[in-house]
């Protein structure tokens, strides 16, 4: 047919035929003769006070089914007029569809209270339904919650656990070792004698937990590092003690946050805990390979305060020491203060200038009291520290501990320096005062002179000759300047040390000077809800206080800032959980995929302010690097590129790399080894069998929350239209979304741009791209042609150059006719090619007449639309653009992700292609396919000479790349539950059970990390079963098949798969 709805249509049934000739359903088993009823303990009725009975809706919506058939039973009996009779089956129909799915019509309310029945779907689909509640977020027992306090004294992979909350979580243990030490002569007597709280129990206890670890977890649980183990250490009171350092990974405060402990019972889990889990083996953090364990607040004054260079001489200036225990003996001694200026000796791993030396060397270096101390609680591969150490500084050198030695030492420097960190911060005496803020002298000037500026400013908008948005701009901008000329006054005027500076200054307090340039400056512009700055300045600071008019100008941006915060965590969580959803059957399956391609990264090319090393690091090269001089290879192909290998790129200027990289991984399902690289989290090579996709989505996720949520209003109806950011933007790119907010418009071909005034309508203009190109056409004259034109003729298209006897040869196109010698004629001609494209006004332009384009580039200001991008420059110019585009919104905010987090969304979205033609192969036009799938259907086709399918690269956004798995199981639990059971029903669908979480829906172990050895014997197993039993290989078979039951028996099989839940329906009253 011509119609494209015709064709569609008729596609769309031919699918569901095809799926019912697959799963050999018969069509008439898609009626219900008879209707099955749940067991009554799933429908239960309660008896309320005063005799009522409350009921389940489930049982409201049979009882209308079977009145309604007994009622039709009897119509027919008694012959009933048609009408009647059809009214009456009409009515059956829908009870019967409500009864099993009834959020479709609107009309199925209930008697009372006007509230909807929950019918059978209901109890499947949604937050609440079985799928999310009771098969993927089990409730489990030994756990309790309790609020945190700060435990400086534990060590790192330590935490402090209530008594009580102890004895209760570790009881069967307990009571089982009381039998054993014979407390207690049975289960029942070793009950009695804890409820007579005997002090043997207590000592019970401290032997029981050295067993095991415990797991503490704080929600919401962002990323992998939000559940870390610990081990127990019995402490009085009822809140648990979390060591200081931990609360990064946690995000965790101690104004009142509570968190879960957890006991991990079997033996498998306990080890599991103990190697992975536990804190001080969990150091790096997964996004970025950062440590994540660095000092803040009190430990980072403490710190800054003992390395600080005061500039001014105190007791015991000058003198010089042995070494550097002498110099602590003398401090001790009180014959130095701690910033006093000396010289020791010392063996130092650095030279003057702070890098590195190749071996350590003994010398006399100047330092400080304070330096040497710190020194000393340091590991002797990375003494002597010579500088002061602010927040940065102490990560960084935390980092450097990590990669020159190895965890145990890094955790236990770790603990020392926050010990030091903490007797410092309390013996500096650093405290605020009001009278600590002082308020710079030239603050009058400086705001008399913006004023005078902007009375000029509008005197000049009262004559005319600046328009209203032009006042504006310059006022905002003569504000701006003045905030900014009075936080440098501040920041010149103010004593380096301070109580307000070294807190500034060390890192320790948020906001560094920002914040104390509104307590002694002036605070300066303020944003109104829609993120407009108000042309309206505070000009006071909280020292002198804002007067009222200030103040409410002030809290009018503020409450938008509250309501945001509050929206974007459901949008950023939301935003997670369709990234989880698409990445998590993403498994490192491999170590080498041996695929030949890679993604080149270049200096130029380095998206979003990154530098070339942080874009290389703990990737796998996929060509060899050699030094751009001399030609040496730094780098051997496959070979992984860290620290060492970084240095040599460095230093040697080389300017791009080709690395490999999830997106050009060939493996069939997940990723390889070598493309993914290095497992940040671990600092080690990823291992086979590694969750790689949840890590992905996590690291993506987590920071979610920090992006902003609003569209910035740039100054109204200046650049047309706003400009998207935040998480708004980051979901317009992951969603794939048709048509982004402020599109550019894109050149679909090479050519010469011609900008002109539209005829039609005077505030369009036109943007033509003209491409034109000389060609040639050549016709060879053989024996006894005749030449019918001259040189330099002009020739139509058709005419005809050359004839023998009765046969004539025509020219193909219009064009000018050059000889050459006497056997052939040259028609030279034109190809043409033109697009126009009409832009409004507003618009702004970014070619200008007489510029040449490349296809897909852009003509106006705004953002590429991902499909346009794929449909004229391809595949690889569009997982480029998401990826700079997506990193572009994360690094504005600070939030440092690396690529391949990245990459593994995108090779997801980018995984399918739909079928345009589908040649002999069994799919259907639109259908979606699998890539990797394709192409081999294809060679094999081609091997038989049979018609290959042709197709098209499709970008499909992470909800429908989601919906559009191989596993109905996890599809059903994302979104569209009914949808998706219902089609998994008429085509008899298998679920190879390869990802996560259709194993978590049936309790099995997950395919991945230590289940995935379990996982991979099975799959051998299995193989090697179907071997014996067909006589053949049994490539790529999956370990359990679930079969999607058949429609006719489909409203039994509902509920009898999952726990009776005897909860199952709120009772109503």
């Amino acid at each position: 047919s011509r119609s494209k709805q015709k064709r569609s249509k008729a596609t769309k049934r031919l699918r569901v035929v095809e799926a019912f000739l697959r799963s050999d359903n018969r069509p008439e088993w898609m009626i219900l003769t008879i209707l099955p009823v749940i067991p009554p303990d799933l429908r239960p009725m309660v008896q309320l006070d005063g005799g009522r009975f409350a009921t389940s809706d489930l049982n409201d919506l049979y009882r209308r089914v079977i009145n309604r058939n007994n009622r039709l039973k009897r119509l027919l009996e008694l012959g009933a007029p048609d009408v009647i009779v059809r009214n009456e089956k009409r009515m059956l129909q829908e009870a019967v569809d409500s009864l099993i799915d009834n959020s479709q019509r609107g009309k199925a309310l209930s008697r009372r209270g006007r509230r909807e029945l929950k019918s059978l779907s209901d109890l499947l689909k949604g937050k609440k339904g079985r799928f999310r509640r009771n098969l993927l977020g089990k409730r489990v027992d030994y756990s309790g919650r309790s609020v945190i306090v700060v435990g400086p004294q534990l060590k790192l992979y330590q935490c402090g656990l209530p008594k009580t909350m102890a004895l209760e979580l570790f009881r069967p243990f307990v009571l089982s070792r009381l039998v054993g030490l014979n407390y207690a002569a049975n289960v029942k007597g070793a009950r009695r004698f804890i409820e007579r709280n005997r002090p043997e129990v207590w000592e019970v206890l401290e032997e029981v937990i050295k067993e095991r670890p415990v797991l503490l977890n704080r929600a919401p649980t962002l990323h992998r590092l939000g559940i870390q183990a610990f081990e127990p250490v019995l402490i009085e009171g009822s809140a648990i003690q979390l060591h200081p350092l931990v609360t990064t990974a946690f995000n965790a405060d101690f104004d009142g946050d509570q968190m879960a402990v957890h006991v991990p019972l079997a033996s498998k889990a306990v080890q599991e805990a103990r190697e992975l889990m536990l804190s001080s083996k969990n150091l790096l953090k997964p996004a970025d390979g950062e440590p994540i364990i660095g000092p803040s607040k009190d430990m980072v004054l403490g710190v800054y305060y003992l390395t600080l260079d005061s500039g001014k001489e105190h007791k015991g200036h000058g003198r010089v020491f042995a070494d550097m225990h002498e110099v602590e003996m003398a401090y001790h001694l009180d014959q130095l203060e701690l910033h006093a200026k000396i010289k020791a000796r010392v063996n130092t791993w650095y030279d003057e200038n702070g890098n590195r030396l190749e071996e350590q060397e003994e010398r006399l270096i100047e330092t400080s009291v304070g330096r040497v101390l710190f020194n000393l609680v340091l590991s002797p591969e990375i003494q002597f520290v010579n500088k002061v150490l602010d927040k940065g500084a102490v990560k960084d050198l935390i980092g450097e501990i990590l990669e020159l030695t190895d965890e145990d030492t890094t955790t236990m420097v770790a603990d020392r320096i926050k010990d030091i960190g903490f007797t410092y911060a309390t013996r500096s005496g650093i405290s605020v005062a009001v009278s600590d803020i002082t308020i710079p002298e030239a603050k009058r000037e400086i705001i008399s002179q913006a004023m005078t500026a902007e009375e000029e400013v509008e005197n000049d908008f009262h004559r005319g000759l600046l328009t209203e948005q032009e006042q504006n701009d310059r006022v905002i901008e003569i504000w701006q300047k003045a905030t900014d000329t009075i936080a440098k006054a501040i920041k010149d005027t103010m004593d380096p040390l301070s109580n307000l500076a070294i807190q500034a200054n060390s890192g320790a307090g948020k906001g560094g000077f920002s914040t104390i340039s509104q307590l002694a400056g002036m605070r300066g512009l303020m944003a109104d809800p829609s993120g407009r700055i108000i042309p309206l300045p505070i000009r006071s600071n909280f020292r002198e206080g804002l007067t009222t008019l200030e103040y409410f100008i002030s809290t009018h941006g503020s409450r938008k800032g509250l309501a945001d915060t509050a929206l974007r965590t459901a949008d950023a969580g939301y935003l997670t959980r369709r990234l989880v959803d698409v990445a998590q059957d993403v498994i490192t399956i491999e170590d080498d995929c041996e695929t030949e391609e890679g993604i080149r990264i270049t200096i130029a090319g380095s998206e979003a302010d990154q530098p070339l090393r942080t874009r290389v690091f703990s990737r796998v090269t996929s060509k060899h690097v050699a030094h751009p001089e001399t030609g040496e290879i730094l780098v051997k192909r496959n070979e992984l590129i860290e620290n060492d290998q970084l240095r040599k790129i460095a230093n040697s200027g080389v300017e791009e790399v080709y690395v490999r990289s999830p997106l050009t991984c060939k493996s069939k399902r997940g990723v390889c080894v070598m493309c993914y690289g290095l497992d940040l989290g671990r600092g080690k090579l990823v291992r086979t069998g590694a969750a790689v996709g949840i890590v992905a989505a996590q690291s993506i996720g987590e920071p979610g929350t920090q992006l902003t949520l609003r569209t910035f209003h740039t100054g109204g109806v200046a650049a047309g239209s706003d400009i998207t950011t935040g998480l708004p933007r980051v979901e317009e790119l992951f969603e794939a979304r048709k048509a982004p907010k402020g599109e550019a418009v894109v050149s679909e071909i090479a050519g010469k741009v011609e900008v002109f005034q539209s005829d039609k309508y005077t505030d369009l203009r036109v943007v033509r791209v003209v491409h034109s190109e000389m060609a040639e056409d050549e016709y060879k004259l053989n024996k006894g042609w005749k030449a019918g034109v001259k040189e330099k003729d002009e020739v139509e298209e058709g005419a005809v150059i050359a004839s023998k006897e009765d046969t004539t040869l025509s020219a193909n196109h219009t064009g000018k006719v050059r000889m050459a010698g006497k056997t052939k004629i040259v028609v030279a001609y034109e190809i043409r090619q033109e697009e126009e494209y009409e832009i409004p006004s507003n618009t702004r332009l970014i070619v200008k007449n007489g510029d040449e384009v490349e296809p897909g580039q852009e003509l106006t200001e705004g953002s590429l639309n991902p499909h346009a991008i794929l449909r004229i420059q391809g595949r690889e110019a569009c997982q480029i653009y998401l990826l700079s585009e997506v990193q572009k919104v994360y690094r504005s905010q600070g939030q440092n992700i690396n690529d391949k987090h990245f990459e593994i969304i995108i090779r997801k979205m980018m995984s399918k292609v739909v079928i345009s033609n589908p040649g002999d192969t069994d799919y259907l036009p639109g259908d979606y396919v699998d890539r990797l799938d394709i192409r081999n259907v294809n060679e094999k086709l081609l091997e038989e000479g049979k018609q290959p399918a042709r197709y098209n690269d499709e970008l499909l956004g992470i909800t429908k790349a989601s919906l559009n798995t191989e596993s109905f199981l996890s599809a059903a639990s994302f979104q569209h539950t009914i949808k998706v059971l219902a089609g998994a029903a008429i085509g008899g669908t298998n679920d190879p059970l390869f990802g996560l979480k259709e194993n978590v829906i049936l309790g099995k172990l997950i395919p991945a990390g230590t289940g995935y050895e379990v996982h991979m014997e099975a799959l051998a197993r299995a193989k090697a079963g179907k071997a014996l039993e067909d006589g053949g290989d049994g490539e790529g078979e999956p370990i359990a098949e679930v079969e999607a039951p058949a429609e006719a028996d489909a409203a039994t099989e509902v509920d009898t798969a999952t726990e009776v839940d005897k909860a199952a329906e709120p009772a109503a009253d």
